[in-house]
């Protein structure tokens, strides 16, 4: 009256979880990869900015030493030279310091300006130097 029940064999059990497995192992790979691609772009943007931060600085200490209108600039030996916190956006949360040296060359005063820009903070924190020289 009942048909015969024949013992079930086959691999399709073992294949499914197997399957499972390594799907989960690349989806945690992907995620991990994910992760540190973004921890890293937050980072290269904050070394930009860092970059810009110590650009501003150079920029504006050239100004202050010699001024475009010809009027007398301000004396190298001023330390820090320059420094500035800047609350514009872009910029926001990043600081620059400048230092400034002289030498004299035969009548001639050569001004070297060393522009530290830094930007972020803790473990996203970057920092630029720049070196410029001017006469």
């Amino acid at each position: 009256m009942f048909p015969e029940r024949r013992r079930q064999s086959g691999f399709g059990l073992p294949m499914a979880v197997f399957v499972i497995t390594i799907l989960a192992v690349i989806i945690a790979a992907m995620s991990s990869v994910q992760e540190n691609s973004g921890a890293s772009s937050a980072l290269q943007v904050n070394a930009h900015r860092a970059l810009f931060t110590a650009e501003s600085g150079v920029q504006a200490s050239l100004n202050l030493l010699i001024p475009p209108d010809g009027s007398p600039g301000q004396a190298c030996t001023v330390s820090p030279f320059y420094t500035r916190t800047f609350t514009v956006s872009g910029l926001n949360n990043c600081s620059v310091s400048v230092s400034c040296s002289s030498v004299t060359v035969n009548g001639d005063n050569f001004y070297t300006l060393t522009s530290t820009g830094r930007c972020g903070s803790a473990t996203d924190a970057a920092q630029r130097i720049l070196e410029v020289r001017a006469q």
